[in-house]
């Protein structure tokens, strides 16, 4: 059981798999970095400078200024905003794997490119056929 094991983990796909998994949770980071850091307070700005992150429906009957102090109290809230951050994150990650998927794809139709068909019989017959005539005179 253990050479199998063996076998199994050092398969290329094993490992192919797991480098994927190292740079997909990267760029995960990567991702929502650029959404909470970048594309979301221009975003927020232009909306008269709402913080996304802060955007909650608050189900208690106290009032709280903002989602951290609701969290705090204990309040029960639906923060809507980060759902709309992590909607944002899916969309770019899984726009960004569809073009590496349709590059591999590309790529792969290049490179499994069928071999030219053979002639057809009456080609070669008719090859032959020159070859003889032009061998005769």
């Amino acid at each position: 059981m253990l050479q199998e094991f063996k076998e199994f983990a050092l398969r290329g796909n094993v490992i192919d798999i797991a480098i994927g998994i190292v740079i997909g949770a990267a760029f995960g980071k990567i991702v929502s970095s650029f959404v909470d850091h970048m594309l979301m307070p221009p975003i927020g700005l232009l909306l008269g400078n709402v913080d996304f992150s802060d955007l909650y429906i608050n189900l208690d009957s106290a009032a709280y200024p903002t989602a951290e102090a609701a969290r705090e109290a204990g309040a029960p809230i639906i923060q809507y905003g980060v759902f709309i951050n992590t909607l944002l994150d899916f969309v770019i990650i899984a726009f960004a794997i569809f073009l590496v998927v349709k590059a591999m794809n590309r790529l792969k139709r290049r490179q499994e490119a069928p071999p030219p068909a053979p002639p057809a019989k009456e080609e070669i017959l008719l090859t032959e056929i020159r070859d003889l005539l032009k061998a005769q005179r």
